[in-house]
Parts: C-alpha cells; sequence; structure tokens
C-alpha cells in the first residue's frame, strides 16, 4: 500500500478475545508513533452512508455564493458554517490556500443547556437552504465517524497502557468537526497548494476522500508521498492535541493538499475532546528522563489558541 502509510484492519477491536484486540493496538500504536497516518478498512460504515455525503457536498459546493456566504463561519463564533476559496492560511509562508469548506459540528439545539449558557463552541450548526437532504446526509456521517473515532481511541488507550475506556468520557460531547472540503481544479494560473502544510488541531482525524489525488504526507527525511486512495478505507492521522496528550509519544504530522488536476471532494473529521476535558501528559509518557513537555489545558481552551492563530476574523472580534 505505502513506504509510509499501513493499511490497518480494525474489526478485531470489537472483538470479544482481548488477545484480538491487543493485536490491533499494537498496530495502531505503532502507526501513531512512526508515520502519524494510517488507512483504516473493517471499520463497519457502509459505502452508501459516505458516497450520500459526497453527492451533497457536490450540491452544496454548486450554490451561488451568496448562497453559501448566508451560512458564513464569520457569523459563527462556534468553528461552524461555509469558508471561501481563500479564506484560510495554513502555511503563513505561502499564498492563501485554494479550497472552499462547510463546517457542522455536534447538532445541538438553541434550546440546548450549554448553548444558552454561551459554553465556548457550543452552538448550533448553519444550514444552507437549498440542498434537499444535506442536514440528513452530514449527520449520518458525522455519526458513523464519530463512533469509529471513539473506537480507534479504545485501541490507543490499550497501547498505552490505559484503561480501554479511559477516552470514553473525554469524546461523549466532543468539539469534533465534520468538515466538507472542494478544492478546484488546477489552472495554469494557480500557484497556490489547495491546503499548505500543516498538522491538525485535534486528537484523530478520519477522511474520506473521491479519489483524486492531492493528500500528501511529509516523511521523516523531510520528502513528500502522496497518500494512497483505497476504495471504502479512510485516512486516519494523528493531531497535536493527542501528541501533547501523550507528551510527544504519539506523532503529529505536517501534511498538504497539492492543487489537484481535477476538482477534489473531501470530508474531514477532525475529534477533539470535550471542552472540560483536561489535557495533561497521560500516565505511562512521562518518567524521570522525559518529564511531562506541556502545561494542563482544557479542550475548550485548546481549540480557541488553534483557531485564533488560523482564522483573522477570530482575531479581529
Amino acid at each position: 500500500m505505502s513506504d509510509t502509510v499501513p493499511l490497518i484492519e480494525v474489526s478485531g477491536l470489537r472483538a470479544a478475545d482481548p488477545a484480538a484486540r491487543a493485536v490491533v493496538a499494537h498496530a495502531l500504536g505503532a502507526a501513531c508513533r512512526g508515520p502519524g497516518f494510517f488507512l483504516v478498512t473493517g471499520h463497519g460504515i457502509p459505502r452508501a452512508v459516505t458516497d450520500r455525503l459526497f453527492a451533497v457536498a457536490r450540491d452544496l459546493f454548486a450554490l451561488p455564493e451568496g448562497a453559501k456566504q448566508e451560512v458564513s463561519i464569520r457569523r459563527s463564533p462556534h468553528n461552524r458554517g461555509y469558508v471561501g476559496l481563500s479564506e484560510e492560511q495554513l502555511d503563513p509562508g505561502r499564498p492563501a490556500d485554494r479550497k472552499e469548506a462547510f463546517n457542522i459540528g455536534l447538532d445541538l439545539g438553541p434550546d440546548d443547556p450549554e448553548v444558552l449558557a454561551g459554553k465556548p463552541f457550543r452552538g448550533v450548526n448553519q444550514w444552507p437552504a437549498g440542498v434537499p437532504g444535506l442536514r440528513e446526509a452530514v449527520l449520518a456521517q458525522f455519526d458513523a465517524v464519530w463512533a469509529l473515532g471513539r473506537l480507534l481511541h479504545r485501541g490507543f488507550a490499550l497501547d498505552l497502557g490505559l484503561p480501554e475506556d479511559f477516552f470514553e468520557s473525554r469524546l461523549d460531547r466532543p468539539l469534533a468537526i465534520l468538515r466538507l472540503l472542494h478544492y478546484p481544479a488546477k489552472t495554469a494560473a494557480t500557484s497556490a497548494l489547495g491546503a499548505g502544510e500543516h498538522t491538525d488541531y485535534g486528537n484523530l482525524t478520519i477522511l474520506a476522500t473521491d479519489g483524486v489525488a492531492g493528500l500528501e504526507v511529509k516523511r521523516r527525511d523531510g520528502g513528500w508521498e502522496a497518500v494512497p486512495h483505497l476504495p471504502g478505507a479512510f485516512v486516519c492521522n494523528i493531531g497535536d492535541c493527542l501528541m501533547r496528550w501523550t507528551n510527544d509519544v504519539y506523532a503529529s504530522t505536517p501534511h498538504r493538499v497539492r492543487t489537484p488536476e481535477a476538482e477534489r471532494f473531501s470530508a474531514a473529521f477532525f475529534l477533539d475532546p470535550n471542552p472540560d476535558a483536561v489535557v495533561e501528559a497521560l500516565p505511562g509518557c512521562t518518567g524521570p528522563s522525559n518529564p511531562a513537555r506541556y502545561s494542563p489545558v482544557s479542550g475548550a481552551d485548546y481549540l480557541r489558541e488553534k483557531l485564533d492563530a488560523t482564522y483573522a476574523h477570530r482575531r479581529k472580534g
């Protein structure tokens, strides 16, 4: 499959036999300590769920610009809504990213207690008009990959010598975002990358792709390697938050998206912990010769710091 991005069959994490779960946990741990990227199969998510998501994504990004701006992320302090072309700059040393995006989080109602209390990143999703079935398709994908993310964290916990359910109470009301992405096709005048070199913010990213090439991972020797597409598989990578939680035992790896030859669609699920989860060095990840490298921080404060560095409109506010 790839020298850099291993393929891991994860159905064994659901097995009654602890030995079967341990085999998958070991493979996940090796990937997290090494390349920081891996592909997963055996996840149990029907292809029809993601196929439907990509169908509505095409309809969403085909809307007139005015309709998309009605749900602009600039209207939400909770990281929800539409992000226009060149509104993000993941690599400060390069031009703004040539992509557009649409974010949703936990689908909370306006009467949710955390929404009413004004808790950080606890707001209602913005849903544009004119795309039949959008909400249902997006939420079906959100729920499916959220469940997969919690399952993978059971494997991480086993690998790290923690109780298998250690992360469950820290991911049951997460600051998770499902992001639909559209990268226009390359043109002669294009100099910007689809997405500049960066690492992801949260614990874990679970990515569905449409098969159009573009995603590249930075190898430990500094070179770049294309991440392969395997129909039905998800691309997963460790984010900065889990790297911090493990005191750098797990690796968050830089990656980028080249401007594609044909238009490209993907759907990235960013699994950040609950807002009140305390991110601090885990037991077994420190020692006399390896003290904690980071101060404890809440999930909400950590995400706020990361987003403020990415979005100019947040800094202006």
